[in-house]
């Protein structure tokens, strides 16, 4: 199988560049007028606390987040991404010019609350599956702006990823086999056109409804196979049918109840788009000493 999971890092390296340059032009525009309360050379020392059971990721973006504001800053971690936290656990110290700490306090937790977020939910499904043949994987439903971030935080969870964007995979869905005339004919340009880009192409993965258009992407040559709200009984049967002739990803209708179920029936992958779309924060906190 190709593996399709990992975030290039010199890409990843520029996101995090973008995503904090954009989130700190966005929170202190011309200047922090707040933080000029405090006298200008005044040194403090801050610490992070978490406030409940998670999975820790967004380390990069919270340090760049104050490093961009002052060179001279310091995060000493004591956690790092992908490790489990508990309440009251310490994340990290921090050390500097305190205009700074302040204004990028919001900013820098912003981002290590929702990428941990992000994880920890990754990781609440990966934990579910455990056991079965079965990967969670995210999918294109992120926050715009933040899908590299995002499918990071996604690995930190355990999960997988799919396609990054449009750019370097193929998915064949109801539109384009209805636009080609047939699920062999989309196959075969999906094919003429992964050829022609070279490596830019990872894989085609074409989306059936039924078991009949299983057999006929099946035929086609398709090696990934999305089945889109299935129920169980019919996801079974497409992993008899298949017979390990391609890879299996089951989509819809997926949740922490649903989803040990489905990876029972035998499919390869789970993707699950409220991993990244529907986004509840990590309870942490900031406190200056």
């Amino acid at each position: 199988m190709t593996d399709t999971s990992a975030v290039p890092t010199l890409l990843l390296d520029a996101e995090i560049e973008r995503n904090v340059a954009a989130a700190l032009a966005e929170d202190v525009g011309g200047g922090d007028l707040t933080a000029q309360l405090v006298p200008a050379g005044t040194i403090a020392h801050a610490t992070v606390i978490a406030r409940e059971n998670a999975v820790l990721c967004g380390t990069a973006w919270f340090e760049r987040c104050f490093r961009t504001l002052d060179t001279s800053i310091q995060v000493r971690w004591k956690a790092s991404d992908g490790d489990r936290v508990v309440p009251n656990q310490l994340i990290c110290e921090i050390d500097g010019p305190a205009r700074a700490l302040l204004t990028g306090e919001r900013t820098g937790l912003n981002f290590l609350q929702m990428l941990s977020g992000v994880a920890t939910k990754a990781r609440q499904y990966a934990d579910l599956v455990a056991g079965t043949s079965a990967e969670i994987v995210d999918t294109r439903k992120t926050l715009p702006g933040l899908r590299l971030a995002q499918k990071f935080a996604v690995k930190c969870g355990g999960g997988g990823n799919h396609r990054l964007g449009l750019y370097d995979a193929i998915l064949i869905k109801e539109n384009h086999i209805h636009a080609a005339g047939s699920i062999a004919a989309a196959v075969a340009e999906a094919q003429r056109i992964a050829a022609a880009n070279g490596d830019r192409c990872k894989f085609i993965q074409v989306e059936v409804e039924n078991l009949d258009e299983l057999e006929q992407a099946l035929v086609a040559g398709a090696k990934m196979i999305l089945l889109d709200n299935m129920n169980n009984e019919q996801m079974r049967q497409a992993v008899a049918q298949t017979n390990g002739r391609a890879i299996l990803e089951a989509s819809g209708n997926v949740s922490l109840d649903t989803v040990r179920g489905i990876a029972e029936t035998g499919v390869n992958r789970i993707s699950i788009g409220s991993l990244t779309k529907d986004v509840r924060a990590l309870d942490l906190s900031m406190r200056f000493q």
